[in-house]
Formats: C-alpha cells, sequence, structure tokens
C-alpha cells in the first residue's frame, strides 16, 4: 500500500493520521515521475491531485474516500461509530470542513502579498470562515472529541485541515478559529492531549511552517 503525496498536503495528512489512529504506518511518499502532473502519476490518477493511495495494483483518489477504503479493510481498529446516524454524523463534519471551511483557504493563499492583497476578496473569505465554522461547531458533539469519547473520524479529517486554516488565517488577522466556540475549543484541546493526536499535531504544524517559509522565500 503506498500513499502518494506530500504530508504538509491536509488531505494527505489525514490519510496519514487516520493509519496511526487504526495502529497502521502509511507514510506519504512522492508521486511517480517526480510529482502530482507527471505522465506516470496521471496513469494511475489522471485527477493530478494528492492523496492517492495505490493498494494491489489499483489507485484510490480522494482522501475522504480513501479513509473509508481504510474503514473497510480494517475494520478491528473503527474510527466510525457504529450507530447509523452518529455515522452520518461523522461524515458530515469531514463534509463541513472540505467544502466551506477549506473553501476559503485558495483567497487567503492568493492574497499572502499584503502589497498585492485584495481586501474585499479576503473579508468576503473571512466572513464565510466564520459562518462555516459555526456550522462545524453546532453539528459537533459534546466532547471532548469532535463526536463523543474517543478518537474517530471526524477528528482525522478535521485535524490537519484545520491546522492549515488557522495557520494561514492568522496572516490576515484571525488570531483564534476556535475563539467563542467552546466546543471547538475544547475538542482543540483534546487535540493537543491525545497520545496520537498531539504528537501528530505537532508534526503537522512543523510541515506547513516549513512550507510556509520556502512560500515566502
Amino acid at each position: 500500500m503506498k500513499l502518494y503525496g506530500m504530508l504538509v498536503s491536509p488531505y494527505v495528512a489525514r490519510v496519514v493520521l487516520a493509519g496511526r489512529a487504526k495502529g497502521i504506518t502509511i507514510s506519504p511518499t512522492a508521486p511517480p515521475g517526480g510529482g502530482i502532473k507527471s505522465p506516470d502519476f496521471l496513469a494511475l490518477n489522471p485527477m493530478g491531485k494528492m492523496p492517492a493511495l495505490e493498494s494491489d495494483g489499483r489507485c484510490i483518489p480522494e482522501s475522504m474516500v480513501i479513509l473509508d477504503y481504510l474503514e473497510d479493510a480494517y475494520p478491528q481498529h473503527p474510527l466510525l461509530p457504529a450507530d447509523p446516524m452518529d455515522r452520518a454524523q461523522a461524515r458530515l463534519l469531514g463534509r463541513i470542513v472540505d467544502l466551506y471551511v477549506m473553501n476559503q483557504l485558495g483567497v487567503f493563499f492568493r492574497n499572502m502579498n499584503p502589497a498585492a492583497r485584495n481586501a474585499a476578496e479576503v473579508e468576503t473569505a473571512t466572513q464565510a470562515l466564520t459562518k462555516s465554522l459555526t456550522d462545524l461547531e453546532h453539528f459537533m458533539g459534546e466532547g471532548p472529541y469532535a463526536q463523543g469519547g474517543t478518537l474517530g473520524y471526524a477528528d482525522v479529517a478535521m485535524l490537519p485541515c484545520l491546522q492549515m486554516v488557522g495557520t494561514v488565517a492568522s496572516a490576515f488577522g484571525v488570531a483564534d478559529l476556535y475563539a467563542g466556540r467552546p466546543k471547538l475549543t475544547r475538542w482543540w484541546q483534546q487535540m493537543q492531549a491525545d497520545p496520537v493526536t498531539g504528537p501528530f499535531a505537532t508534526e503537522y504544524t512543523a510541515a506547513v511552517n516549513a512550507f510556509l517559509a520556502s512560500r515566502r522565500g
């Protein structure tokens, strides 16, 4: 089983974290051909995006689909709860993050240079981010994890993405993604304390900071 991509990608990172939560070592490796647009990689995944998981001669793209594959392939360490409604809610939290929280990241990246910043665009993205975090807070459980008392699917889906967004948004005056949101605040504190997610959060923060430093030159 090979995971193609770079850890700094929150979508790659969530697969790595899911593996750790399940007791499986999944280490990202460079795409064949040297990049996600190389002919060798496009032969595996014509979508040309990371991550892609290659297993038994077949390739699975899209991080949330990969998480579901790992749930099916390694059921002895489940991350999804047993109750159907709880399972749906776990997937919903990941969906909110992907479609609404992460959707603002591109705007922030395009406006990293203060001298060329589009203030109106940034303000619109900041408002949309605030709304999406409020929605995420609404659908979370009572904790201390995103959904209940154990590390699970939603935590894995959320953590790298919120870390990336939080680091980037801080350059635009968003000092604390979780301010005024008690569920998210409690969840973030638990992520630091958990023996799996705590070390991972530190590792991922270092990867994100190194990436952003390289972009600044």
